[in-house]
């Protein structure tokens, strides 16, 4: 008995004609433009604005090191001078005031380091206090505390300045270092870390082994809070750093200046920007020089404490 052949499929083609080859999905998808094309473009143009207004100021300056003023004012801005006239600036840098720069840096040092180690001992604790513990006046302090954080520091000068008048300390390095050291901002930061970054029960079972309020704050919560530290120590020296107002009206003599004051009194004998200069006169990249030397240690303290400034920034952001 024959067998009936499958049925021919219904179609319109001609005898002979070959339907052409349909694309494949993935030829088709990487025909099509990608979707991330403006954001990557958004961020290069970001990047971009941020070369021309940050890196390339810095860049010119550090080369500014390595020129003589003629070369300063007449070659291109991002040439490079030569060694012999940056160490040339270097030893008319040093010769300014009998190194004047260097007991500048030493001062500054000094101030910062102390109102550092005063700031670290009072924020921590205090902002421990305000996170943990529940006492009459917490939320007046609280409040206060934000309220001074958030005040410019040029608006507590005056008030400074007759406060300490009245206990005769200005022209000491006290009134200096202890207006350092009230730092309101540190206060708050330990306060929001200690409030969404460590667990509280951990704390109570501490206490409920016969932990001390003390101990707990010791053993526990204080190397739970090694980020906040980093934190909070890196913008304090900072502040105290490149604090200029204060130093300014608190200290009278020259020898007392931190560099931030001294690199103001380097600018004003240069004939360029005050042509009444006498004898002490400082050229432009003998000033770039100074400069360097002013923001060279608050990059160092960066470069070492960036891996915890990063944690620290991130403590609180989620939860488990």
């Amino acid at each position: 008995m024959p067998t009936k052949s499958p049925a021919a499929p219904l179609t319109n083609r001609e005898p002979g004609v070959v339907d052409p080859p349909r694309p494949q999905a993935h030829t088709a998808r990487r025909l099509r433009p990608p979707r991330r094309v403006v954001p990557r473009l958004l961020a290069g143009a970001l990047l971009a604005v941020f070369l021309v207004f940050f890196v390339l100021p810095v860049l010119w300056l550090l080369l500014a090191a390595t020129k003589t003023d003629q070369q300063l004012v007449h070659d291109s801005p991002l040439s490079f001078g030569s060694w012999h006239a940056l160490k040339a600036n270097w030893h008319a840098l040093t010769a300014f005031q009998d190194n004047a720069v260097m007991q500048w840096l030493g001062n500054s040092t000094l101030y910062a380091v102390i109102s550092l180690v005063i700031t670290l001992c009072v924020a921590i604790p205090a902002g421990y206090a305000l996170a943990m513990t529940e006492f009459r006046g917490r939320h007046t302090l609280l409040v206060a505390t934000l309220v001074v954080m958030l005040m410019p520091t040029a608006t507590l000068v005056v008030p400074l300045f007759l406060e300490l008048n009245a206990v005769q300390l200005i022209g000491t390095m006290w009134s200096i270092i202890l207006p350092y050291a009230f730092y309101p901002f540190g206060v708050y930061l330990t306060y929001i870390y200690f409030t969404t970054a460590v667990p509280k029960d951990l704390l109570a079972a501490a206490r409920i082994d016969g932990c001390s309020e003390l101990g707990v704050f010791r053993h526990i919560a204080l190397p739970l809070a090694t980020p906040v530290i980093a934190l909070v120590g890196f913008f304090s020296f900072v502040a105290n750093w490149t604090n200029y107002f204060l130093p300014y009206v608190m200290l009278p003599e020259s020898d007392q200046m931190p560099i931030q004051v001294g690199v103001g009194s380097l600018l004003s004998n240069v004939p360029s920007f005050n042509p009444t200069v006498g004898e002490l006169a400082i050229e432009r990249p003998q000033l770039a020089l100074a400069t360097l030397l002013a923001i060279t240690p608050v990059l160092i303290v960066f470069l070492f404490a960036q891996r915890f400034l990063v944690s620290g920034m991130l403590a609180g952001a989620t939860k488990e």
